[in-house]
């Protein structure tokens, strides 16, 4: 693995490197890799996560149409504040409960993380293919509105971004509301938004927001198509779209099998924002995060928004520098550009 000489002033690292062949390559697309048995199931109010401040899911009745991950203690917390995470899910499913290791993993480590969509059975959690476990689509969808799917796309977008930037508009007005819970616990200066597949176009609409701080692509990048991310996601995403962002992106893939990979190389390629990429072997589109606490996904999750919401230069170093923990993983593989230094802006 290549692993260009930077200056760490220089912002994020290039410390090593997936070539243009690899993009090319010809195995299947859907190609499936052994994942970790995941965890057995436990109720949402069982605190969870290997972070300081385990985590429960709950479904808050201030926003009803997502579903919130927090610390279960927030007494726990002293005065340090959450920074907020909201999330879209693969398939853009309305089913905030899709992505619960990751996120509970997430939270755990003093993060507000709000996923959308509501509560759907147990088994969505540790289904491997969202397909049969989706909720009724969410008000004002394009497939709420019976609008026909665009060609090629399995069906009209079951949510859409604006659900992210409502869980957004939810946390700030939290830190306020007195004698809420979270009065004057959130870190409303500190936002990422997140989503993975057809969430990840979901996520980088809603990077545009001036409130968001970073985000993050997960198994995803924009399609060359102009307007085919609209069909699938009612989001925003198109190639020409990414010119626009400049706060630090983090995107996330499985090996070149992974059907999204050659999106996101891409997407890296257009950013000139600063940006981090990293793809794992022997990992196909649906990551680690049906795996214990979400897996080795969560684990790069967990540290970039420490060091991007936080401000932790330990979390940092497993991004930058020759020697960066990913960097000396020999399963993954990371490049990034970018400039400045801390978290990056």
């Amino acid at each position: 693995m290549q692993k260009p000489a930077l200056n760490i002033l220089m912002g994020l690292v290039a410390c090593g490197a997936a070539g243009s062949a690899l993009a090319q390559d010809a195995r299947e697309p859907h190609k499936r890799f052994p994942l970790a048995p995941p965890p057995a199931w436990v109720s949402p109010e069982t605190p969870q996560g290997s972070g300081a401040f385990p985590a429960v899911m709950e479904a808050d009745p201030g926003l009803a149409t997502h579903v919130v991950y927090r610390p279960a203690e927030l007494a726990s917390l002293g005065k340090e504040k959450l920074p907020v995470v909201a999330f879209a899910n693969g398939g853009c499913v309305n089913v905030g409960n899709r992505f619960r290791y990751f996120l509970t993993e997430i939270a755990s480590h003093g993060f507000l993380a709000i996923a959308t969509g509501t509560m759907a059975p147990k088994e969505a959690e540790s289904a491997l293919s969202s397909g049969d476990n989706r909720n009724p689509p969410a008000p004002g969808s394009p497939a709420a509105r019976n609008e026909a799917p665009v060609a090629g796309s399995k069906g009209a977008a079951p949510t859409t971004p604006r659900q992210m930037l409502d869980a957004v508009d939810w946390a700030i007005a939290e830190n306020s509301r007195k004698g809420g819970q979270y009065e004057g616990r959130i870190d409303t200066a500190k936002i990422a938004v997140m989503g993975q597949s057809c969430g990840g176009l979901q996520a980088i609409d809603t990077a545009r927001d001036p409130r968001v701080t970073t985000f993050g692509v997960w198994n995803s990048g924009a399609f060359p198509k102009d307007g085919f991310a609209y069909g699938i996601a009612a989001a925003r995403a198109d190639k020409g779209d990414l010119a626009k962002l400049r706060i630090p992106a983090l995107y996330v893939s499985g090996e070149p099998a992974d059907v999204a990979f050659v999106n996101a190389q891409d997407d890296f390629n257009r950013l000139q924002g600063p940006a981090f990429w990293a793809w794992r072997e022997q990992t196909g589109h649906a990551g680690t995060y049906r795996e214990p606490n979400g897996g080795a996904f969560a684990q790069v999750a967990v540290k970039w928004l420490q060091w991007q919401l936080k401000g932790d230069r330990l979390a940092a170093r497993e991004f930058v520098g020759d020697d960066c923990g990913l960097c000396a993983r020999p399963e993954w593989h990371v490049k990034s550009k970018g400039a400045g230094g801390g978290p990056l802006r």
